[in-house]
């Protein structure tokens, strides 16, 4: 995804997709509608700021529960930045890209602490903060105030394909989709116009059997006259994901007590809680985390991560009282919460819970 700071400018296209958007525009948790702005209620970039990390490679419909419940337990930027990192950490597992939560925390502090709880107003400010990149930094300057910034994602570049038909494969399409939607974007309402054109592409400019007949840009469309609208964007063909193995450890205590580290704050799952195990790759070595009678599960736990398949291999233990473990600390029942664990951790627990050893 990029953005761009064009020389926007309020064509008849803009301004035909901005009255759809009027009367189309999905209603968002995060976001401010067309007749609320028009009425002079103004977006709140902490708002805003926090729906577009979330939404970062992930869907509307899997960030709205966490949008809500981030806003109910840290209304303000000041509260999220004095929150403790365990229990944002915490409510954010299952969302995934883990080090957009630690960066989240960064920039909260960063913003509460050295611009007294404003966000910038400038792409260069905004693109200072930790976790905020092209798109992120033109998406809060559009939306939350109105700067002319180009914003495309994925709906974007896909709206864009169509309507000039570029056959153009992504990636290598990027620049070519961005300066089109760079010609396209108005001065005038470049938040709302941003918004807009994510809409048609999320509803109506869809991956799979785009609704061209009730499309407000259906007439000047390049890809709807030739008839090859379904068929782009073009895509260059991935690469097969490989997969890695590993060895998790489940050890339950006497008391109840699980045995659980927190990963380090760098690489994947960084700073989140989970069992300990072995390295992930071709063949992992046996790496118990203390001495005990461990019970390999006939199952295994299986993700899926960007880059890579993971399988892991389920080794389970009951332990005393005195187990003394070499790395990890034993959680009370009362502080483990498995809705915690982040998504292939939680696969783990699910799975030790519930099959028998063999």
């Amino acid at each position: 995804m990029r953005d761009g700071q064009g020389e926007g400018r309020d064509t008849g296209l803009s301004r035909e997709l901005l009255g759809w958007y009027d009367a189309h525009a999905r209603a968002l948790p995060w976001r401010v509608g067309p007749a609320a702005r028009a009425a002079g209620e103004a977006p709140d970039p902490y708002r805003v700021w926090l729906s577009e990390i979330m939404l970062q490679q992930t869907t509307v419909a899997a960030v709205k529960a966490y949008f809500d419940r981030f806003t109910a337990l840290w209304p303000t930027v000041g509260e999220l930045a004095a929150a403790e990192d365990a229990r944002v950490m915490g409510e954010w597992a299952g969302l995934g890209y883990y080090a957009r939560a630690r960066n989240l925390l960064k920039c909260a502090r960063i913003v509460a602490g050295e611009h007294g709880g404003a966000f910038p107003r400038t792409i260069e400010g905004l693109r200072a903060l930790p976790g905020i990149g092209p798109y992120t930094a033109a998406a809060i300057g559009a939306i939350a105030f109105d700067l002319p910034a180009t914003v495309v994602d994925g709906n974007v570049e896909r709206v864009m394909a169509r309507l000039h038909n570029d056959p153009t494969p992504l990636p290598a399409a990027k620049p070519r989709l961005t300066a089109y939607a760079a010609a396209l974007t108005p001065k005038a309402r470049p938040g709302d116009y941003a918004q807009a054109v994510m809409d048609l592409g999320a509803t109506v400019c869809t991956p799979r059997n785009p609704a061209c007949g009730i499309c407000p840009w259906r007439a000047p469309c390049a890809a709807q006259a030739a008839g090859t609208a379904a068929e782009l964007p073009k895509k260059t063909p991935k690469q097969p994901k490989p997969v890695r193995l590993g060895i998790a450890y489940v050890a339950l205590r006497e008391d109840g007590a699980w045995l659980l580290e927190r990963r380090p704050d760098t690489g994947l799952l960084g700073g989140m809680l989970g069992w300990p195990g072995s390295d992930w790759g071709d063949a992992p070595q046996e790496t118990p985390p203390l001495e005990a009678d461990w019970i390999a599960l006939s199952t295994e736990a299986r993700h899926t991560f960007t880059h890579f398949h993971l399988r892991l291999s389920l080794r389970v233990a009951h332990v005393p009282l005195s187990a003394a473990p070499s790395r990890g600390q034993f959680l009370p029942p009362e502080a483990f919460r498995p809705s915690d664990l982040p998504t292939v951790m939680r696969k783990v627990f699910d799975l030790a819970a519930t099959q028998r050893p063999d």
